[in-house]
C-alpha cells in the first residue's frame, strides 16, 4: 500500500486550503458560535492520554455545554459506567477537541483547547438536574473555534429519517456483553484498556453496567 508520508505530498494531493476555511476559525466564541453550542444537545469529546486516544459522546438538553465567558466551556460530567476514560486522560493530558452537533442543521461546530476537571461542591450544584448535581465539571480554555461545512452531513443523510437503521437490524448491548464477556463466564478475567482485570459477580456472570458508553 502507497503510504502518504510527508506534509508536502499531502498538499500536493489536496492543495492549500481557501481563504474562507482559515478566517472562520478564531480563539474565542463569538455569538455566532455560541448559538450552536447553546442549541446542542450532543458533543463527541475527544482526549489523548498515555494508553492512547479517545473520542466519547456526551449528551443532555440543548444547551448543557455552558458558555463561561468567550474563553471558557463548562461541561458536567453525569452517571455513567465509571470507566472515566475521557477524565483519566484530561488529569494527565489536557488537551481535547470537542465536536457540536445540531440535530436537524448540517453545520457542525469544533473546538479544540486545554481543559482540567474539577468537582467544586457549588458549581457541580449549579449544573444540578433532577435535584442530582453533576459529578465533576470539565473547564475547557478554548484554544480555537471554527464552524464544519456540512457536505459530511449531507452526504452521510444523517438527519434524514428515512436512511436511520432499525435498530432491531443491529446487535443489543446485551448481545455484544455476552459475547465480550464469555472469556471472563470461562474464569479468566479480561484485561481493561487500563491494565486493571475486570471484576465479574459472585456467580461468575460479568457485572453488567447500566450505561455501557465510554466515559
Amino acid at each position: 500500500m502507497d503510504r502518504v508520508t510527508t506534509i508536502e505530498r499531502l498538499e500536493a494531493l489536496y492543495g492549500l486550503p481557501g481563504e474562507t476555511s482559515l478566517v472562520k476559525e478564531l480563539d474565542h466564541i463569538i455569538p455566532e458560535y455560541a448559538a450552536f453550542i447553546e442549541a446542542s444537545p450532543f458533543v463527541a469529546l475527544a482526549t489523548a492520554g498515555p494508553e492512547g486516544l479517545d473520542c466519547s459522546p456526551r449528551g443532555d438538553l440543548a444547551g448543557f455545554v455552558r458558555i463561561h465567558d468567550p474563553k471558557t466551556l463548562m461541561m458536567p460530567d453525569r452517571r455513567g459506567n465509571n470507566r472515566a476514560d475521557s477524565l483519566r486522560n484530561i488529569i494527565r493530558d489536557g488537551r481535547v477537541g470537542l465536536l457540536f452537533l445540531v440535530p436537524g442543521s448540517g453545520t457542525t461546530l469544533r473546538v479544540n483547547g486545554e481543559a482540567f476537571v474539577t468537582a467544586d461542591p457549588d458549581l457541580c450544584a449549579s449544573f444540578a438536574v433532577d435535584g442530582k448535581p453533576a459529578r465533576t465539571v470539565t473547564v475547557i480554555s478554548v484554544g480555537s473555534v471554527y464552524f464544519q461545512c456540512a457536505r459530511a452531513i449531507h452526504r452521510s443523510e444523517l438527519w434524514n429519517p428515512a436512511k436511520h437503521a432499525d435498530p432491531k437490524s443491529l446487535p443489543t448491548p446485551g448481545k455484544i456483553l455476552e459475547v465480550t464477556s464469555r472469556t471472563a463466564i470461562d474464569g479468566a478475567r479480561p484485561m481493561t484498556r487500563n491494565g486493571r482485570s475486570g471484576r465479574g459477580s459472585r456467580c461468575g456472570e460479568p457485572r453488567l453496567s447500566p450505561c455501557i458508553g465510554l466515559r
